[in-house]
């Protein structure tokens, strides 16, 4: 991520919009058990909403200074952070009651990338598991957050034929102005 959009997913703005919009709108109603895996928390603001609801949550964060930062901040908790690339899961099969990913998938480098991400968290869920996540979409402030930063935008309209191909069930994608979430099932 480039400098601004590091110290932006750091504020207190982006905390706010996450805790009191972004997360509760994307799992209202979504149970995800007790053995959940977020993917690709960045500075963990995610995580910290998260956590307080999880028995045991497991982050896994591509960025290595990311992930050492988060892993010193949520040490004796019910987190457990693992540097590692969502594309290679580092866990066997069915591992997790749910998976998240929150506003992350527009940094993996490829659409081919994209859809290993999407087949490797189907891999690691248990039958039933719920996916749940968001991504944003095109706006002049998403574009200029992203200059010189890798960002593969998600078509929110064939993203439901993506999970399906990566194993889902019962997809649901529901597109607002900035934004999409998205629910689907192992």
């Amino acid at each position: 991520m480039n400098r601004f959009h590091r110290w932006y997913c750091r504020s207190d703005l982006w905390r706010q919009r996450a805790q009191g919009e972004l997360v509760p709108w994307v799992l209202k109603g979504v149970d995800l058990g007790d053995e959940l895996l977020e993917i690709g928390p960045g500075p963990g603001v995610t995580t910290d909403v998260l956590a307080a609801a999880a028995k045991r949550l497991t982050a896994v964060e591509i960025d290595p200074q990311l992930a050492e930062s988060l892993q010193r901040r949520k040490r004796g908790s019910n987190v457990r952070v693992i540097q590692g690339d969502a594309t290679r899961l580092p866990f066997p099969d069915g591992a997790f009651s749910g998976a998240v990913s929150f506003t992350m998938l527009h940094h993996v480098p490829s659409a081919a990338l994209q859809d290993r991400l999407l087949a490797e968290t189907r891999r690691v869920l248990r039958p039933g598991g719920v996916f749940a996540g968001s991504d944003s979409r095109t706006s002049l402030f998403f574009r200029a957050a992203h200059l010189f930063d890798t960002m593969v935008l998600v078509d929110p309209s064939s993203f439901a034929a993506r999970l399906e191909r990566a194993g889902f069930r019962n997809v649901d994608v529901k597109p607002v102005a900035e934004a999409f979430r998205f629910r689907a099932v192992a």
